[in-house]
């Protein structure tokens, strides 16, 4: 049995700055992540963020895991183990681990954060299981970690933040962008991301759909049409797009398994992504051990991430009795700041969303 003052499972932005906060507390502090390296998503983001100097403005994604985990990963407080995967987690508060698929682990934490990310969603459409039909993540992955193209020619479906960026991605790395379509009468991304594309040439197109694809063993081409205000095809407007690989960037969704098993209430907020914990400004759920930043809270950006994660790691810090002087002012001030982060009215959903599930009192 390995106990330790906090058990954070998931070392993205999110799990890393809670990961910062505890250890700065004097908390002994254990991170579980599934992956070979920190960071999460973080190690495949090759752009810059923007925010404040809170959020690494400026700096790259790849290089941000590696600020966050600079001033602790040598602490002795501190511990990650790789290539874990929880898996259950008890009414006595044990949380078990698989430890490089060899080994299970036990955890015993005085609290605990969940900061398990999301899982990419997909969309329905004929010859969507083609070779050749990837993930945006999947193509981040290959290309920014591995180096490896997913095709010369592909077709991006989604204009939120993760397509526009992708999109430029591919083609920072030679690939061609036939175009990038989007099923709803909008560019759900930034309009700085949507706008670099736009300098590339890469067409925008939305109320537009991909109907099926073209191929027998693997991805030749596409076809797509406009649709109407219920998402139906318009007639005559079907085209054939030429594209040797097709990217899904159609949303996420938080990934709450362990949530649940925690018997956290729990809610469905479409502003969010699907089901979410009911949490306070501590980022404290209604299990008062547990606690959740990130996009296991909901689905928003990496630089909210890191603040929701700072949030957690002082609340989780404090409430086992560590001795934080100017708490309240450093809570205050992470709250403010992603009151910024969601300014505007690209937040407009997220703030309907977390009014849904966001108490205003303390649990």
């Amino acid at each position: 049995m390995r106990e330790c003052d906090v058990l954070i499972i998931g070392g993205g932005p999110a799990g890393l700055a809670a990961a910062n906060e505890t250890v700065k507390a004097g908390c002994k502090t254990i991170l579980l992540d599934d992956a070979f390296k920190p960071g999460g998503q973080l190690v495949k983001q090759t752009h810059k963020f923007f925010g404040s100097e809170m959020e690494y403005a400026g700096v790259r994604g790849i290089w941000i895991a590696d600020k966050l985990l600079e001033n602790i990963k040598d602490n002795p407080l501190f511990k990650t183990y790789l290539r874990t995967t929880a898996c259950g987690l008890y009414e006595d508060g044990i949380i078990t681990a698989l430890f490089e698929d060899s080994e299970y682990l036990k955890f015993k934490p005085k609290k605990l954060i969940i900061a398990t990310g999301a899982l990419e969603k997909t969309i329905p459409f004929p010859g969507n299981d083609l070779p050749g039909v990837y993930g945006a993540g999947a193509v981040q992955t290959l290309m920014n970690v591995y180096g490896v193209m997913p095709g010369n020619r592909g077709l991006m479906v989604g204009a939120g933040n993760i397509g526009l960026i992708v999109s430029y991605q591919l083609r920072q790395a030679g690939v061609d962008v036939t175009a990038v379509i989007e099923g709803m009468d909008h560019v759900g991304g930034y309009w700085v991301h949507a706008s670099k594309i736009a300098r590339l040439g890469i067409p925008i197109r939305t109320q537009t759909t991909i109907l099926r694809t073209l191929g027998e063993n693997r991805v030749t081409g596409a076809v797509v049409a406009q649709i109407d205000d219920n998402w139906q095809p318009l007639p005559d407007t079907e085209e054939h797009l030429e594209c040797d690989f097709i990217c899904l960037a159609v949303g996420l969704l938080p990934l709450v398994e362990l949530l649940h098993l925690a018997e956290c209430k729990m809610r469905y907020v479409s502003e969010l992504g699907g089901d979410v914990p009911i949490r306070d400004w501590n980022m404290r759920t209604t299990n008062p051990d547990v606690y959740v930043a990130g996009d296991a809270g909901g689905i928003e950006e990496a630089s909210s991430a890191i603040v929701e994660g700072a949030i957690a790691g002082i609340s989780a810090a404090k409430a086992i009795g560590a001795d934080l002087k100017g708490y309240e002012t450093r809570k205050a001030k992470l709250i403010a700041e992603l009151g910024e982060l969601r300014c505007g009215p690209v937040g407009d959903h997220i703030r309907c969303g977390l009014a849904e599930c966001t108490l205003e009192e303390e649990l």
